[in-house]
């Protein structure tokens, strides 16, 4: 049986056919979304491409067991409403209704869920938190996206904007973030926080006259400076160590609220692979509330892109929590 994911992004839709017994993409394409658009143009789109996709692989759009939406911004997913999205000109959007007429399938069910909680429901079912009930998936980026499972339904809150971990303060009265708020752990982890941070070592070190190799980057980025820390440069070891005391100050605060089996580490960032991880589990086990044996395990997530395609595939089960 076939389903399919769409993820649809401020900057390109990505659409997925995948087989729902073995979690893999069978057929995927992409076109621009050109947020600017109206709504209806943009669903269009999602549409055609749920149809091409059908069309070369054999299927009949008619036979999908489901088809999934994977936005940005807060998702209704019991009225399939898109109720605001950032970057799209989607407010108190209907937005599995008017897939389902596009896509001309009546009996074909059409779901929506927020795109961070869509990835944390595709780590959770074929990535990184495969086999657990309980996990968090944290993508660090721009900002900091995540997504919460819990006893293996994805957790979207009694407003639907549950999970926007990124947003907790972790220093009151610290950094102003895009929020609104001082001292979210978003300003201090994204993968922007590390640009702030190596551009504020750089300057730091013209202003004193200290060598280090950062300053002949032609331009950075946030593996400065994990590369010139891996080569032996003191200044960048001194920003690296400093973003990963933040980001294990945040990650202690997820597994002292929710206790997840798996914590599954996304983004740019999660490129430096397990030393990613050694590097943040003795800051981590230091500060765990609970110091039993049963810890949680941080995981490098393992789907990249897929993670939203795959999520949203599969969100008729993340939903009813049939894990």
């Amino acid at each position: 049986m076939y389903r399919i994911g769409i993820d649809l992004g401020g900057t390109n839709i990505a659409v997925g056919l995948v087989n729902d017994e073995t979690f893999e993409i069978v057929k995927k394409k992409s076109t621009p979304t050109l947020a600017e658009r109206d709504g209806m143009e943009i669903v269009e789109d999602m549409a055609r491409l749920c149809r091409e996709i059908c069309d070369e692989v054999g299927v009949n759009v008619k036979d999908l067991a489901g088809v999934g939406v994977a936005s940005p911004g807060i998702v209704n997913p019991t009225t399939g409403i898109i109720k605001r999205a950032s970057n799209l000109r989607f407010f108190y959007f209907p937005i599995t209704e008017i897939l389902a007429d596009k896509l001309g399938a009546k009996h074909v069910p059409v779901y929506a869920e927020n795109d961070a909680n869509a990835a944390a429901w595709g780590e959770a079912c074929a990535g990184a938190a495969k086999g657990s009930s309980t996990s968090a998936t944290v993508t660090l980026g721009t900002g900091v996206g995540s997504g919460i499972i819990i006893h293996g339904k994805i957790l979207s809150g009694s407003n639907y904007a549950e999970g926007e971990l990124g947003h907790m303060v972790i220093e009151f009265g610290g950094i102003p973030c895009t929020c609104g708020r001082r001292g979210c752990w978003e300003s201090y982890s994204s993968a922007t926080a590390l640009v702030r941070m190596t551009n504020e070592k750089i300057e730091e070190c013209k202003a004193a006259g200290r060598y280090t190799s950062m300053l002949n980057a032609p331009r950075v980025s946030g593996r400065t400076a994990c590369d010139h820390m891996r080569a032996g440069d003191e200044a960048a070891k001194e920003v690296y160590d400093k973003y990963i005391a933040y980001l294990a100050c945040g990650i202690n605060n997820i597994i002292n609220i929710f206790q997840p089996e798996v914590i599954a580490i996304g983004g740019g960032i999660s490129g430096e692979g397990q030393s990613l991880i050694d590097s943040l589990m003795p800051i981590v086990d230091a500060n765990m509330y609970c110091g039993e044996k049963a810890r949680t395990r941080l995981k490098i997530a393992t789907l990249g892109n897929d993670a939203g395609i795959i999520g949203a595939a599969m969100l008729e089960s993340g939903l009813r929590g049939e894990a």
